[in-house]
């Protein structure tokens, strides 16, 4: 498993990919958070990374199935799959060592907004931020980011053409992102059942663990999502 992550994590930082996916990322927050009309901080009023927050979820949801989408269609692709069953390595370490590729890249998107801070700690007109608030955030949009890796991770394991896969990831992330909490919306789910179809959605945990608000129920249905696709990776591959 190591070895698979350590030449996925080779190969993403071996040519400019992994650092314009990072540069890319940092520049599309940042003229968001601080250059454009109505969206940036200066225009809110407030010393808040709440604009952020809202912003990266629809960043990753296309970031994440652009990164994710090679890793297993081109093993199919290229012949390279059949070379890594003969290998001493089961296909759950197959799998995992993908994902836990995917994640440690995750971490080296995420990280650099941590200069986010910084600059609106010095904004602050009292030179104080909500601490607890942020972290949250920060865990909320790692577990976010975690699950759109394991969805686009299945999805490239369906076809061995990249573009299909990220077309197939990025519909997936979306419907599981907003699409419950826009079925919710429907007349046909009043009377609170409204309420359980909008807990299925990613975007409900996101949202209350952005808050603050660190609920067990939360963390148990990211670790279930995740657990759940990463299942049907380990399928879909033993019936190639």
């Amino acid at each position: 498993m190591y070895s698979i992550c350590k030449k996925e994590l080779r190969q993403f930082f071996s040519g400019l990919t992994g650092y314009i996916a990072i540069i890319l990322f940092l520049v599309v927050n940042g003229l968001f958070l601080f250059v454009l009309k109505d969206s940036n901080i200066f225009d809110f009023g407030y010393a808040s990374l709440d604009k952020f927050f809202e912003l990266a979820p629809w960043i990753l949801l296309f970031l994440l199935p652009a990164l994710t989408m090679r890793s297993l269609s081109d093993e199919f692709k290229g012949g390279t799959f059949e070379i890594l069953k003969t290998k001493p390595i089961t296909l759950v370490q197959i799998v995992l060592g993908k994902y836990f590729a995917i994640l440690v890249i995750l971490l080296f998107v995420i990280l650099p907004t941590l200069v986010y801070i910084i600059a609106i700690k010095a904004l602050s007109t009292q030179g104080g931020i909500d601490g607890g608030g942020i972290l949250g955030s920060y865990i909320g949009l790692f577990f976010l980011g975690a699950v759109f890796a394991a969805i686009s991770l299945c999805c490239s394991g369906f076809t061995n053409n990249a573009v299909v896969a990220f077309l197939i990831s990025v519909f997936g992330c979306i419907i599981l992102y907003f699409g419950f909490n826009a079925l919710s919306k429907l007349p046909l789910f009043e009377n609170g059942v409204d309420y359980y179809v909008e807990m299925l959605g990613i975007d409900f945990h996101y949202s209350s663990i952005s808050r603050g608000v660190f609920d067990s129920r939360d963390v148990v249905y990211f670790f279930s999502m995740i657990f759940l696709f990463l299942l049907v990776t380990v399928k879909t591959l033993s019936k190639k």
